[in-house]
């Protein structure tokens, strides 16, 4: 779609939901209200459902696919659907078509003001992995925990690595934190202690959402895998650094990640960021035969950054920028590896890219990189400073692809870090050797 198609809706030059963007999510217009698709258009959301409903937007007649509380019904449409409804919605909404632009009474009744509902989880999300696929980032991981001249494990360069994690606890932007507790083996004690995080922190991600499923036993492959791709979302994997650091080995992340991994509302369409594709790192080695793949137009050159609000502050200080075309395995790699024993992934699934790192200081994409695991701490515009997270703080990640005046965007995913659950836990431990014994 050219940059000069336009809606009868103004929208304004710095918006990230242009004509041409047109994501999707799911609103209601009060918390406990009735959930439907829509779509974002400049500061507005356009109801899918009643679009539908007036015999605008149909997929299949008799079928509702955008009157319901997620988009998974209509995902599993099928991409050829993706395509056509895509065409219809920006037929609707273009600025020569007199449809809908002159029916004020079904205009009055399709759009609301984006700051006036409430969003909510895009999809359901049967199952969740997370990749390390910045190899920025992994060196400097590695660098900090390991021999900085063997910063990378052998295998990094040969696969993406990944892990499957909770899809239980993925939320929505703007839901609220509880800082974790868990075990943290302190390096003056001979034990664990159990306690409240002290090392939280936040991981610049992107994530894809799986649009087309596979069957069990049968492998995507690396020729298909961008066909079973629906979309991109901003992804903000929040870590428990300490407790993680005293539980990943042997087997990896557990609690450390399971308490929450944050979306934003709206679902970018690999259509959207077509205008937007760019060339991945070269890889060297050279994957193996099922991860080859043509660098030259598999990634997206997608600019992203991190502000962090203090408690009690207006002004948020940016203190990450970074882009995801620095990502050295893509997201067809990604979904390549994922199947290749077999396993089948399902509509909804989502696939987390991992910490977004660039190459210097200042577009590493953790604090864990930024602050140095805290040899090197951030001060703020109030003169606060910042080694991890502190309760209070709001952590806000945005992202949008620009280029010859079109601009594309995926809005943001906030969440504020709220104080951690005190638990009555009795600590006198001769007391509870007393009670064992009985």
């Amino acid at each position: 779609m050219t940059t000069q198609l336009k809606s009868f809706i103004d929208v304004a030059p710095d918006s990230d939901f242009p004509i041409q963007n047109l994501p999707y999510g799911i609103f209601s217009e009060t918390a406990d209200g009735k959930r439907r698709a829509g779509v974002a258009l400049g500061e507005y959301v356009v109801d899918l459902a009643l679009l539908e409903q007036a015999g605008l937007l149909t997929i299949e007649a008799g079928r509702n696919y955008f009157d319901q509380s997620t988009l998974n019904q209509f995902i599993e449409s099928g991409r050829d659907q993706w395509t056509q409804v895509r065409s219809t919605l920006q037929l609707l909404l273009s600025s020569t078509n007199p449809e809908l632009r002159d029916n004020s009474e079904l205009r009055e009744k399709a759009f609301f003001k984006r700051s006036e509902v409430v969003l909510h989880l895009p999809v359901h999300i049967p199952g969740y992995t997370d990749f390390y696929s910045s190899k920025e980032h992994a060196t400097n991981v590695g660098c900090m925990f390991r021999d900085p001249k063997n910063a990378l494990l052998p295998n990094w360069s040969e696969l993406p690595v990944g892990y499957n994690g909770r899809a239980s606890s993925v939320v929505v932007s703007g839901t609220d934190i509880v800082r974790p507790s868990g075990q943290v083996k302190l390096p003056s004690e001979e034990r664990p202690v159990f306690t409240a995080c002290r090392k939280l922190d936040f991981e610049l991600e992107t994530g894809f959402i799986i649009g087309k499923p596979n069957q069990l036993g049968e492998p995507i492959s690396i020729e298909n895998a961008w066909d079973h791709i629906f979309g991109m979302v901003l992804f903000n994997d929040w870590s428990a650094r300490d407790i993680q650091q005293w539980e990943y080995v042997p087997l990896g992340p557990f609690n450390a990640k399971t308490f929450a991994s944050s979306i934003s509302p709206w679902i970018v369409t690999l259509d959207a960021l077509q205008p937007f594709k760019t060339n991945s790192p070269e890889q060297e080695p050279r994957p193996l035969a099922y991860l080859r793949e043509d660098n030259s137009a598999n990634s997206y050159d997608i600019q992203l950054s991190v502000e962090l609000q203090a408690a009690g502050q207006v002004q948020a200080d940016v203190i990450c920028q970074t882009n995801f075309k620095y990502m050295y395995w893509s997201m067809a790699q990604q979904l390549t590896h994922h199947t290749i024993s077999g396993c089948n992934v399902q509509v909804g699934d989502l696939m987390g890219s991992g910490t977004i790192s660039g190459p210097t200081p200042d577009s590493y994409g953790s604090l864990l990189e930024l602050t140095w695991n805290t040899t090197k701490p951030l001060t703020l515009s109030n003169g606060e400073q910042r080694s991890f997270l502190q309760d209070g703080d709001t952590l806000i990640m945005k992202g949008y692809c620009e280029k010859d005046g079109l601009r594309i965007g995926f809005g943001e995913v906030s969440g504020k870090v709220l104080p951690a659950v005190q638990f009555n836990f009795n600590t006198d431990e001769s007391e509870v050797e007393q009670r064992e014994a009985v």
